[in-house]
């Protein structure tokens, strides 16, 4: 696709995409997106969601290869046959003969293994819908990365304003603590200390810079943009959604998950070809191969090279056969191979219903930690301000220590991430939870998401 096609697609996906000019060491083009357009882009551009349409549309064709199978074909053409020298007549005797014959017209044949179409049409038709379910699947898990994608940018850039914060103030820590060094009433170790907390606090900016960077990247990846792109949040303001309902026992979300979740519905949908694979193996084989072919043209010809007579002509022929051995009857080693097919689907659909209650049960028991979590950090955080607070009180009034106050700033520094990362985990989460509950087919469950 050319560029402008590109760029076109885009604008009209995202209506709240906004380009401004790029800085030297950026890319040429800075691009904000909301979590609703991170969505909706995902699941029309993403190449593995492409390349699972594709799968299911080689299936489709599959299915309907095995249904023609049914149907006869027509050769139209013309048969030229010439004999020279000995033949044998009808009554044994040898002759020398000199002839030929030509026959135009058309020849309908059908040739028909009941019994191995009928087999293979339901199970062409299984695989069918198994593709289908695999391209929900595959959407989703798209879409699920596509959230991830975009709390993780979101919460790099807020990580950026956590830093900025924190190097601005120990950068003004450092240079008041350097005039009262030059005054002659602090110790110079003191301005030393400062200004490593000042260097450290330099090199968390420029690492929470390279995550955003970094973010932006794998988010542009999920989405198949230009690579050249740089994502900006609309709203880097981290705040807990209240995605997931906490009413819902976990023996409903079980039972919820199992009945709507694609992978179980694939894993059926194999299971059920692997069956009419079995069947087809053990009792296509008892129903004939039907066959039947008819000719309708001319016929012309005669001793050496006389074309003779030339007048209409019709051949039919009709068959009905078994066969036994290799692809028919007594085909053990098909059997056996089928059954064992069989066998292995149903392992694999059941390895896959305890996976998906395992990632229900595991993404409601986080779901639940985290909020809890939010609320114990959102105290810390709290406290870790009072008490910067106080230690700068306590420095005015000449009673605090440089390291004090060195810490405390530290103190809050890690309570404010801390909080922005159990935030984005929380976030996180329940959309893995609502991916473990098949719930995430469209964008607008994130539409009707609510700041707690």
């Amino acid at each position: 696709m050319k560029r402008s096609c590109f760029a076109f697609a885009v604008v009209a996906l995202i209506t709240c995409f906004t380009g401004r000019a790029a800085e030297s060491n950026r890319p040429s083009k800075l691009l904000t997106i909301d979590l609703p357009s991170s969505l909706r882009l995902a699941g029309a551009r993403n190449i593995d969601i492409q390349l699972a349409r594709e799968k299911f549309a080689e299936a489709h064709a599959a299915e309907e290869s095995a249904i023609e199978r049914f149907f006869p074909w027509v050769a139209p053409g013309v048969t030229y046959r010439k004999h020279d020298n000995l033949i044998q007549n009808t009554e044994g005797l040898i002759e020398e003969v000199h002839k030929q014959s030509y026959a135009p017209g058309g020849t309908v044949a059908a040739q028909t293994e009941i019994g191995d179409a009928i087999f293979k049409s339901l199970e062409a038709h299984q695989l069918a819908k198994a593709a289908r379910h695999g391209l929900d699947a595959q959407q989703q898990e798209t879409i699920l990365e596509a959230a991830r994608g975009y709390f993780d940018l979101a919460a790099a850039h807020e990580a950026v304003g956590v830093a900025r914060e924190a190097l601005r103030a120990s950068t003004d820590y450092a240079a008041e603590i350097g005039r009262a060094v030059d005054a002659g009433i602090a110790f110079k170790g003191d301005a030393l200390r400062v200004k490593v907390q000042q260097q450290r606090d330099e090199i968390e900016l420029r690492r929470a810079e390279e995550n955003v960077r970094v973010a932006s990247a794998k988010l542009v990846q999920i989405l198949h943009l230009d690579p050249i792109v740089e994502l900006m949040p609309r709203d880097a303001s981290v705040v807990p959604l209240s995605i997931i309902s906490a009413k819902e026992s976990l023996g409903d979300l079980v039972s919820q998950a199992l009945a709507t979740r694609p992978e179980t519905q694939q894993s059926a949908a194999f299971l059920s070809a692997a069956e009419q694979g079995k069947n087809g193996a053990i009792y296509g084989p008892l129903i004939p191969s039907v066959g039947g072919q008819a000719f309708f043209g001319g016929l012309g010809g005669g001793m050496d090279s006389h074309t003779g007579r030339f007048g209409e002509s019709e051949d039919y022929v009709a068959s009905v056969a078994w066969r036994v051995g290799p692809g028919g009857l007594f085909d053990f080693g098909n059997i056996h191979a089928q059954q064992a097919r069989l066998r292995e689907a149903a392992f694999t659909a059941e390895k896959v219903v305890d996976q998906v209650a395992n990632e229900v049960i595991t993404g409601q028991a986080r779901v639940q930690s985290l909020a809890d979590q939010i609320a114990t950090a959102k105290q810390s955080l709290s406290d870790a301000e009072e008490a910067l607070r106080l230690g700068k009180e306590r420095k005015e009034f000449g009673v605090g220590v440089v390291l004090e106050t060195i810490l405390a700033e530290q103190d809050l520094a890690r309570a404010r991430n801390d909080y922005l990362n159990i935030v984005t985990d929380y976030n996180k989460t329940q959309y893995a939870l609502l991916r473990a509950l098949g719930r995430l087919s469209s964008p607008q469950s994130s539409d009707s998401s609510r700041g707690r």
